[in-house]
């Protein structure tokens, strides 16, 4: 009788190993199907998490959640598509004017104006240099050679990322559209998936991810892009050489919560070298007031209830920029300041439930 119950045991044992070895099976192939596309469904659902509370205000207005929300992502796609086109024909045109300097006799670097001279501590030589640049630019150059080209190259591939992290977004923003839609039915798979998961809490940690992701989204990542973008406008309008680059920076910086002023007070200065008098010290408050206004914006966006620790966020930006590109930029401040925020909260529901057992004791 032991016998025939341990060959039982062995069976059944075997049995749920083969179960459990083609469960395994199925889902590592599911997973290599969606890879190509994890990175567009995540960013779809975080922006459609970060834009529910604009669709329903939007919603009350006019009516219709489809029509709401249809028009509000070709808004969106359009504000992104349209800018962007125009920056790239500014940019080819830029290009083509440098090749044919470089393969010409034409000076490329501008004269610099007497104010230099003016600057504390390094004016005299930095007027210097820049004039000789402007006088002959590749003898001047010329001992900077390998580090411009490792320069140039590191551009363009920052460039080539932000060009393919443009159309990731526009997809994803088509993405999160469909989530949105589907906003009623989304909810209740994703509530039933952490009942499932967590049990009797799994609701109010479905809510807390949700706020989560929506402050992180908007207080972190939407404020970097509004700084990143009104420091463009203002870099446009005075002529800034390229001002989409110095833009991308500050937009980095801001997302791992550093101060863009590191980028926008020497871009102040070199403005400051060849526009005189009031429109540069317009343009000079401009861009401090757009640098300090993190400090404005990010208790307003960032909402209440949720402290995360800004090296979360730190970690999370880099990391997530290293693993996917431009776009984990994004995604990986907001995906792991929600795994820590989940974490925490599970550590404080054990130490909860250790007080309370040595209470009831």
């Amino acid at each position: 009788m032991s016998q025939k119950s341990e060959e039982k045991k062995v069976k059944i044992a075997i049995e749920i190993a083969i179960k459990l070895g083609f469960l395994f099976l199925v889902l590592y192939i599911s997973y290599l199907i969606v890879k190509p596309f994890l990175a567009l469904i995540l960013w779809g659902i975080i922006l459609a998490v970060a834009f529910e509370p604009l669709v329903m205000r939007l919603q009350k207005r006019f009516g219709e959640r489809k029509k709401v929300v249809i028009a509000m992502t070709a808004v969106m796609i359009l504000a992104l598509v349209i800018p962007a086109w125009s920056l790239s024909d500014n940019l080819v045109a830029s290009t083509s004017k440098l090749l044919a300097a470089v393969n010409g006799k034409e000076q490329i670097i501008p004269p610099p104006t007497e104010q230099v001279k003016s600057w504390p501590l390094v004016g005299d030589q930095v007027y210097n240099l820049w004039n000789h640049a402007h006088n002959d630019w590749r003898e001047a150059l010329a001992p900077f050679k390998e580090q411009i080209k490792v320069f140039i190259l590191k551009l363009i591939s920052m460039l080539k990322s932000a060009a393919m992290t443009l159309l990731l977004t526009v997809v994803s923003l088509i993405v999160a559209a469909i989530f949105l839609i589907g906003k009623e039915a989304n909810t209740v798979f994703y509530h039933r998936i952490m009942r499932r998961i967590l049990g009797e809490r799994g609701d109010e940690w479905a809510d807390i991810s949700v706020l989560t992701i929506r402050s992180v989204a908007t207080g972190v990542v939407g404020v970097a892009i509004i700084q990143s973008t009104l420091a463009l406008v203002g870099m446009i309008v005075m002529g800034v050489p390229m001002a989409p680059l110095w833009a991308l920076i500050i937009m980095f910086l801001t997302i791992i919560q550093l101060p863009a002023l590191i980028v926008i007070g020497p871009i102040i200065a070199y403005v400051y070298s060849y526009v005189e008098g009031f429109p540069a010290t317009v343009f000079a408050l401009y861009m401090l007031i757009v640098g300090a206004s993190d400090g404005v914006l990010k208790p307003l966006l960032m909402g209440r209830g949720v402290d995360l620790p800004m090296l979360v966020i730190l970690i999370g930006a880099i990391g997530g920029m290293m693993l996917m590109g431009m776009i984990g930029l994004f995604l990986g401040a907001v995906i792991l300041a929600l795994t820590y925020k989940l974490f925490y909260l599970w550590l404080a529901e054990t130490e909860t439930n250790d007080v309370l057992a040595a209470n009831q004791q």
